[in-house]
């Protein structure tokens, strides 16, 4: 047998040796293109790539800090109990007489107490904004208090309103 005349099984046998070969190699040839592809794509767009990165990293970041920052909470219960003093409440008349406060300036501590402006005590009392003003420093001197609210504190510590 000389080369020229080969078995029909054996020349099928070296055409599909000679395709997969060259599938082989395109195969190879195909995937070094795309890794040198790949490796431009990424050196010459590096900035962009790693950009967006770090922007997909805060959102996640923001979105999982957004649940949980305002997860809602269960709903507290609150009920309302009525206190009942012990025992009524009584002024300490010698505190009073002690700091030397006149009935008045009491009237109007009480006033201050419950909210009201030296504007709306003037009209409940029906006096002047002016005598408001005179009779609560006068108080604040006697109990050595600066603002309208450490007044109340002190007051009500002395047992002076309830």
């Amino acid at each position: 047998m000389n080369s020229t005349s080969e078995s029909p099984q054996h020349s099928r046998r070296r055409a599909l040796r000679d395709i997969l070969l060259y599938g082989l190699c395109g195969g190879v040839l195909i995937l070094i293109l795309k890794l040198t592809e790949y490796r431009f794509l990424v050196v010459e767009h590096s900035i962009e790539i790693y950009g967006a990165l770090i922007a997909a990293l805060f959102a996640a970041l923001g979105i999982w800090l957004g649940l949980t920052l305002t997860k809602k909470k269960p709903p507290t219960i609150l009920s309302d109990i009525p206190a009942q003093p012990a025992d009524p409440f009584v002024t300490d008349e010698a505190r009073l007489t002690q700091l030397a406060i006149t009935p008045r300036e009491l009237e109007i501590l009480g006033l201050i107490a419950a909210g009201l402006s030296n504007r709306e005590i003037a009209a409940r009392l029906f006096v002047s904004e002016n005598t408001v003003k005179t009779h609560s420093s006068r108080l604040f001197d006697k109990l050595g208090a600066r603002r309208r609210t450490q007044a109340v504190q002190i007051a009500k510590t002395s047992r002076l309103i309830p």
